[in-house]
C-alpha cells in the first residue's frame, strides 16, 4: 500500500478542469461509452425513485442514468465540470445537479440508488469512513449501491479502486448484501443492496 494521503483537494480539480474541460474524455472516449454501457446494464431494477449520484463531472453517464429513475441529484465538488452537466441535462426535468462536497455534505434525503463512479479513490481513509457511514445511513432498505472505480495504482490518488471497493464489500451480509462484481482489465464494477 502507498504512504497514506490526504483526500483531493477541491483546488486539485480546479486545476484539472482549467487545464480541460473534459479531462478524462467522457465524450470521446471508447472506453468510457463502453464502461458506462455496462454500468446502467449492471442495475437490475428497470426505474429507481430517488438517485444520488457522486461526480457526475460534465455528466455523460448522469444523461444515460436518467433515463432509468424519477428523480436524479447529481452532484460534484467543483464548479467548472457542473456548468456542461447542467446544459446537457436541461431538458430532464428530474435531475437536479448541484456543487457539494461528499462525504462532507450528502444532503437529507434517503436514496433508492447511489452511484459511486470513479470517486471514491480520491478520499482518505476517514473521509472512505464517513462516505461508507453516510451511504449506509442514507439508503432505503433494499435500495442499491453500484461503485464503479478504476483499478490501476494512480500516483496521487489515496486510494486504489480495489480498495474502495473491498471496504464497502466488508459490509457484506451485515448492512449490505453484495449482489454482483464484474473486473475488467482497468476497471472494477460492484453492486450492492441494502439488507435493513
Amino acid at each position: 500500500m502507498p504512504v497514506i494521503k490526504n483526500s483531493l483537494s477541491e483546488k486539485y480539480f480546479d486545476e484539472v478542469y482549467c487545464a480541460n474541460t473534459d479531462p478524462w474524455n467522457f465524450e470521446g472516449s471508447d472506453y468510457e461509452r463502453a464502461k458506462y454501457a455496462v454500468t446502467i446494464n449492471a442495475l437490475t431494477k428497470p426505474m429507481y425513485h430517488n438517485v444520488f449520484e457522486i461526480g457526475c463531472s460534465i455528466g455523460v453517464l448522469s444523461e444515460m442514468l436518467v433515463k432509468k429513475c424519477e428523480k436524479l441529484l447529481a452532484v460534484d465538488a467543483v464548479d467548472a465540470p457542473l456548468i456542461q452537466a447542467r446544459h446537457r441535462l436541461k431538458a430532464y426535468p428530474n435531475v437536479q445537479i448541484k456543487r457539494m462536497t461528499v462525504p462532507e455534505d450528502f444532503g437529507k434525503e434517503m436514496y433508492d440508488l447511489i452511484l459511486i463512479s470513479e470517486v471514491a479513490y480520491y478520499l482518505d481513509d476517514a473521509g472512505l469512513e464517513m462516505l461508507r457511514k453516510k451511504t449506509i445511513g442514507q439508503l432505503n432498505k433494499g435500495g442499491q449501491l453500484l461503485m464503479v472505480h478504476w483499478t490501476p495504482q494512480v500516483h496521487d490518488y489515496p486510494q486504489t479502486g480495489d480498495y474502495v471497493n473491498d471496504y464497502f464489500l466488508e459490509l457484506d451480509k451485515k448492512e449490505l448484501k453484495h449482489l454482483h462484481q464484474q473486473k475488467h482489465e482497468t476497471y472494477r464494477l460492484d453492486l450492492f443492496e441494502k439488507i435493513n
